[in-house]
């Protein structure tokens, strides 16, 4: 870390969430981000006082305390690889890789170097879905049975879909790989890993590749079951930055989620939504407050890459389980990751 009052680091990748990136970096007094990286280098030179369309130049020139990764998917293997060999704290940004094989090889590159790397995953801190954790664990419901997630936004249609995102129209995964994923996530922060997992999907917009709706059935290792609805046809009713909505039930009762982001006990509204600033309830921030505190306190990140590993083996058992037309454990072989260093 560096001995100036100010933390300093670098963001690989400019885009669209590497533009979202930037203004919560921003908004942590304590952070300077002093070079910045982007194939375009117009864009990096907008993002930090030293700009670059190389990251290894980059890396190499600069002085810096970690590393913020923002690049598409296909890159990250190799800038991951590229800080562990500079042994400099990294956070990456979901989706983790483009294959288990490379996604196992970043936490083996990281591991070796021993250095930090967590996979920026933000949908867990939405504030949301922290107050609906302490609901759930304080008993209001009492003993959990089921949840489910519907999520949904009309950005999928037409023949030019995806406006703020275009690339998503090439990616031969999509919805699973690029929204469904927070909702897996999210599942095992508020209620443990999953063992298994069903999923049915299909491509609803041929003007894209990959699939755009699905349905996902959880089950997870305390035997509880959830579902995850996903397309992005429609608006939620009314529309808000929880882009959907969630219900949780229990042998007590059940609290909702709107998308409006505000949580639902019955009739009662239990936790109005007031946080209006940054990304879907500023949740962006709070990942990256979250990296900056475990890299100072040298505390463990909620999505460290070797845990977000059980995150990425499930979104390759829908994949899988979409192709075999049946659940697939998470158990299998496929997804052995080895033992902790």
């Amino acid at each position: 870390m560096s001995s100036s009052s100010r933390i300093k680091g670098a963001i690989i990748g400019c885009g669209y969430f590497g533009q979202i990136h930037l203004g919560a970096w921003r908004a942590i007094p304590e952070v300077e981000l002093i070079a910045a990286c982007d194939l375009n280098l117009e864009r990096a030179k907008t993002a930090a006082p030293h700009a670059y369309s190389n990251a290894e130049e980059m890396l190499d020139r600069e002085s810096v305390d970690f590393v913020d990764i923002a690049s598409p998917v296909a890159s990250h293997l190799e800038l991951v690889r590229l800080c562990s060999a500079r042994g400099l704290p990294t956070s990456c940004q979901k989706p983790m890789a483009p294959s288990w094989n490379d996604a196992v090889a970043m936490v083996e590159a990281a591991e070796a170097a021993g250095i930090f790397l967590m996979i920026h995953e933000n949908w867990r801190w939405q504030p949301w879905y922290r107050k609906a954790k302490e609901i759930i664990e304080r008993g209001d419901i009492g003993h959990p049975l089921g949840y489910w997630f519907r999520t949904r936004c009309r950005d999928g249609i037409g023949p030019d879909p995806y406006p703020k995102q275009s690339y998503f129209r090439r990616l031969r995964r999509f919805l699973i790989d690029e929204t469904l994923v927070h909702y897996i996530d999210t599942a095992r922060f508020l209620f443990g890993d999953i063992a298994t997992i069903y999923a049915e999907a299909r491509q609803v917009n041929s003007a894209i590749v990959g699939e755009d709706q699905a349905i996902l059935v959880l089950r997870h290792t305390n035997e509880l079951i959830g579902t995850v609805d996903g397309h992005r046809f429609l608006n939620p009713e009314p529309d808000g930055p929880a882009v959907g909505e969630a219900g949780f039930e229990g042998e007590d009762g059940s609290i909702r989620i709107l998308a409006t982001g505000d949580i639902w006990h019955g009739t009662e509204r239990v936790w109005e939504n007031r946080v209006v600033e940054g990304y879907r309830g500023d949740s962006v921030r709070a990942t990256l407050r979250h990296f900056l505190d475990c890299l100072k306190n040298g505390t463990t990140c909620e999505s460290g890459a070797r845990n977000y590993l059980k995150t990425f083996a499930a979104v390759e058992a829908a994949y899988r389980s979409i192709a075999e037309k049946r659940a697939i454990p998470l158990s299998d072989p496929q997804f052995a990751i080895g033992a902790s260093t």
